[in-house]
C-alpha cells in the first residue's frame, strides 16, 4: 500500500503542479497546509477539480450494468463456486441484442460482470478451469467478452469490467501473496485481450479461504496493473477515481460533494482519515464547510449511484413481475443524475442470454419520457457562462409563457465545484415568487417543483466557495407518470392463525399443515440493520418435535447492501405445520429476525 501511495503521491504532484501554472487549480486531490483557516481551505477546495477521465465519466450520466453469470441459472445472487459449469447454457445469448437495447435506452457505457463471487469466468481463462470453456455453451469454444466488445464497437458503446476481488471457487483464496498473483494474471488477460476498457469496477467484497485465513488484496499491484494497461479507465469502488454513493436503491444525496473529505479505500490511510472525521459512503454530509474544517486533505471522488431494474442482481423469472415502473425508474433518475451522480442501472439478462422483454420495454418507456421532457429547454440562452459570486442574481427569459415543473442547474465543473447553496424564483402575475432552492450543483442538478406558468426565471446564488461557473440554465415541463407500483407478494398466510413458540431460533406454528413452495425473508422497512440475519439453518416439522432441514449453511446473498425480501424456492414443497430459522448476522453472533419480517407461500395440502 506504501508503494500505491507514494505512486499515487507523486501522480498528484505532477498533475497539481501542472494544474497551478493553469490558473492555479489542483487535479484530484489537494492537501490542506498546516494551520490553514477555514477560508483558505474553502479557497483551495473551489480550485479543485477532476482528471479529464473523471469528466468525462461524469459527462456520460446513464451507465448500465450487465450480470449474467453462473448465479443466473442457480436462482442465487452470490454463487459458492461449487457450482457445475455443465448449467451455463444460455440457449439464445446475443450480445447484439444487450447492446443495442442499452443503445437504444440512451446509455453511454456497459459494465460486464466478467466474474462474480463464484469465480466463474465469462471468458477462456488460461488461469482457472471454472470457465466457459468447461460448460456446454458453444461446446466450451465461445467468449462472452470478446462478443460483448464487440457489440459495443459496433453500436459506439463505452466498455466496462468488473472483476469480483472475492474468489469462492479459488482454491488459493486465503493464501495472500498466491492468491493476489492469481488475481493479477486474470486482470490482465481482461485488459490486455478485449481493447479499450473505460471501467474497471471491483467492490470491496472479502471473506475467508479454505485454509480459515482472510484474503489480504494487494490493492497496490491490482491498480498498478490497471494503470498500465488501460491508463484511460476510471477506476471504480474500490479505487480513487468513482465513489460508491453509500445504497443499492438508486438514491444519491441533495447535497452532494465531488470535491470530498472522504478518502478513497485504496490508500493506506483512509480507515484512519475516515475513522477521524466519524464519516462513511453513507455519511449525509462529504464535503460541506464544517467537514472542511475538520478535515486535512480534499479528493475529487464522484459518486455512483447503483441499482437494479428489478430486485435482484442477477435474473430470476420469479421477478418477470417485479420490473421497476416507470414512475419509480424517473425518481431514480432525478435523484441519481440529477444530484450530481452518475446512474448505473442494471439490467440483468435472462437464461436465454438475452435482456428479458419486460425489461426493454421498460428501458424503451424509460428513454421516451426522457427524451420527450429534455428535448424541450423553455429557458433562452441558458447555456451562456454565468461567472456568479455569492449575492448574485440572473434574470432569464422563457421562449414563451408556459408550465414548468423541473428546472437544471449546472457548473463548468472543470473549473470546480462551488456553488453551496441557490434559490429559483419564477416571475408570477408580475411578482417573484420562490419556487425552487438547494444547495449543491456540480455537474447537474435537477430541481423538482410544483407546477408554474411564468415567462421569466431568476437564479440567485446566495453562498459560494470563489465564483461559480454556471454554464446551464434550463427549464422543462415533465408530464406527470401515473404511480404503477409494483406489488412484491411474498406471503399469502393469514398471520392471524400463527404462534410464535420461540423467538431465538425463531419457531413458528403455521396453525395448520400447510404444502409450503417457498420461505422469504423482508428486513424490517428495508433497512440493513446490524442484528439482520446473513447465514441460515431452515427447518420445517409437523409436531416441533421432529425437523426435517431443508436448508443448510445457506446465506441471504448481499442482503446487508440490499435489504429487499430475499425468496427461497423449496422444490420438494414439503408439508409442514411449524418452521424454524437458525441464523447469524454478518459478523457471527445470533441474529434477530421478527415474525413480521418471515412470509411463506403455501397451499392446502
Amino acid at each position: 500500500m506504501k508503494k500505491l501511495f507514494l505512486l499515487c503521491s507523486f501522480a498528484c504532484c505532477l498533475l497539481n503542479l501542472q494544474a497551478q501554472k493553469n490558473k492555479d487549480y489542483f487535479v484530484k486531490h489537494v492537501e490542506f497546509p498546516a494551520g490553514a483557516t477555514l477560508d483558505e481551505k474553502v479557497d483551495m477546495a473551489a480550485r479543485l477539480v477532476p482528471t479529464p477521465q473523471q469528466l468525462a465519466w461524469q459527462q456520460l450520466e446513464l451507465t448500465a450494468f450487465l450480470h449474467f453469470g453462473i448465479n443466473t441459472y442457480t436462482e442465487r445472487e452470490w454463487g459458492d463456486g461449487k457450482e457445475d459449469p455443465a448449467i451455463f447454457n444460455p440457449t439464445d445469448f446475443d450480445a447484439d441484442q444487450w447492446i443495442r437495447t442499452l443503445k437504444d435506452a440512451g446509455f453511454k457505457m456497459a459494465i460486464f460482470t466478467a466474474k462474480h463471487h463464484d469465480g466463474f469466468c465469462l471468458w477462456p481463462s488460461k488461469y482457472t478451469n471454472h470457465t466457459i470453456a468447461a460448460s456446454p455453451w458453444k461446446n466450451g469454444k465461445g467468449d462472452m467478452m470478446k462478443e460483448l466488445r464487440e457489440a459495443c464497437d459496433k453500436y459506439d458503446m463505452k466498455f466496462g469490467v468488473y472483476l469480483s476481488p472475492w474468489d469462492r471457487n479459488a482454491q488459493s483464496y486465503g493464501d495472500s501473496p498466491v492468491y493476489n498473483q492469481y488475481f493479477v494474471d486474470q486482470l490482465t488477460e481482461l485488459l490486455t485481450n478485449y481493447g479499450e476498457v473505460h471501467e474497471v469496477w471491483f467492490d470491496g467484497a472479502n471473506a475467508e479461504g479454505p485454509n480459515g485465513k482472510k484474503q489480504e488484496y494487494d490493492w497496490d499491484r491490482f491498480y498498478t496493473t490497471i494503470q498500465k494497461l488501460q491508463p484511460n479507465a476510471v477506476m471504480a469502488i474500490m479505487g480513487d477515481d468513482v465513489r460508491w454513493v453509500g445504497n443499492e436503491s438508486g438514491i444519491g444525496r441533495p447535497t452532494e460533494w465531488s470535491a470530498t473529505v472522504l478518502a478513497p479505500g485504496i490508500y493506506g490511510r483512509s480507515a484512519g482519515i475516515n475513522k477521524s472525521l466519524k464519516i462513511n459512503n453513507n455519511s449525509k454530509d462529504l464535503g460541506g464547510r464544517d467537514m472542511l474544517a475538520k478535515a486535512n486533505e480534499l479528493f475529487w471522488y464522484p459518486s455512483e449511484v447503483d441499482v437494479s431494474i428489478r430486485p435482484g442482481w442477477f435474473y430470476h423469472d420469479h421477478e418477470d413481475d417485479k420490473v421497476k415502473s416507470l414512475s419509480h425508474l424517473m425518481n431514480i433518475y432525478f435523484e441519481s443524475v440529477g444530484y450530481n451522480s452518475v446512474l448505473l442501472l442494471n439490467i440483468p439478462p435472462d437464461k436465454r442470454g438475452r435482456i428479458h422483454e419486460n425489461d426493454s420495454t421498460r428501458l424503451m418507456e424509460f428513454a421516451s419520457y426522457i427524451d420527450k421532457t429534455f428535448s424541450n429547454n423553455l429557458v433562452k440562452k441558458g447555456n451562456k457562462l454565468w461567472k456568479a459570486n455569492a449575492g448574485n442574481s440572473k434574470e432569464y427569459a422563457l421562449t414563451s409563457k408556459a408550465p414548468i415543473n423541473v428546472v437544471v442547474l449546472q457548473e463548468d465543473i472543470s473549473k470546480g465545484q462551488r456553488v453551496e447553496k441557490f434559490t429559483i424564483e419564477a416571475l408570477v402575475d408580475g411578482t417573484w415568487k420562490e419556487i425552487g432552492n438547494g444547495t449543491t450543483v456540480g455537474y447537474k442538478r435537477m430541481v423538482r417543483l410544483p407546477q408554474v406558468t411564468t415567462n421569466k426565471l431568476r437564479v440567485t446564488i446566495n453562498n459560494s466557495r470563489l465564483t461559480s461557473n454556471i454554464s446551464n440554465v434550463a427549464a422543462y415541463y415533465a408530464e406527470p407518470i401515473a404511480d404503477q407500483k409494483v406489488q412484491t407478494v411474498w406471503n399469502n398466510q393469514p398471520r392471524n392463525n400463527w404462534k410464535v413458540t420461540s423467538t431465538s431460533p425463531l419457531t413458528i406454528d403455521l396453525g395448520a399443515p400447510l404444502k409450503i413452495q417457498s420461505f422469504t425473508y423482508a428486513p424490517a422497512n428495508g433497512e440493513a440493520k446490524p442484528e439482520m440475519a446473513y447465514r441460515y439453518n431452515l427447518y420445517v416439522s409437523n409436531d416441533g418435535v421432529e425437523w426435517n432441514q431443508v436448508r443448510k449453511n445457506a446465506e441471504f446473498s448481499n442482503i446487508m447492501h440490499n435489504p429487499i425480501p430475499q425468496t427461497i424456492n423449496l422444490p420438494k414443497k414439503p408439508v409442514a405445520r411449524y418452521i424454524k430459522i437458525e441464523a447469524t448476522n454478518p459478523i457471527g453472533a445470533p441474529a434477530v429476525i421478527t415474525v413480521d419480517e418471515v412470509g411463506v407461500m403455501a397451499t392446502q395440502p
